[in-house]
């Protein structure tokens, strides 16, 4: 959702015509990012079919196995999903949305947390809790 409002943001739009294809000027901004093939083996994956196929994966929350065949094979899609996430690839092309947005005044930074809402976990429950002694929590300035 958050790189839907970003593009919009951009005037950029993920859809034309059927909701799950990237258009050529939201393209333009991320293709740069995904490497290129370099030419040996086997020929890579159409970079773009499967950015499209890994919006499509976590936009409707279905299993990979469950990917439309117009995308390619859902282990490629998967496979190339897995191996940006561990080279970064996923990260900067993230930094650079975030950076363009925040450039264009487009992003709000103030977060706010509801302590009603924020729990401990179930096994921080049951730890030993220092409330006086010789732990002190604050440091005095004189």
């Amino acid at each position: 959702m958050l790189l839907n409002q970003v593009f919009r943001s951009m005037g950029l739009t993920w859809a034309v015509g059927k909701r799950d294809l990237i258009t050529d000027d939201v393209w333009a901004v991320l293709g740069p990012f995904f490497p290129a093939w370099k030419g040996n083996g086997r020929p890579v994956a159409d970079r773009r079919l499967v950015v499209e196929g890994t919006a499509w994966k976590f936009r409707t929350g279905s299993p990979w196995r469950d990917m439309p065949e117009r995308f390619g094979n859902w282990n490629t899609v998967f496979k190339n999903f897995n191996r940006w996430a561990k080279d970064g690839t996923w990260a900067s092309v993230y930094e650079h949305v975030l950076s363009r947005a925040d450039v264009a005044g487009e992003l709000d930074w103030v977060a706010s947390i509801d302590s009603t809402i924020v729990r401990v976990h179930q096994h921080g429950a049951t730890l030993p809790r220092h409330t006086g002694g010789t732990v002190e929590l604050q440091v005095s300035g004189t």
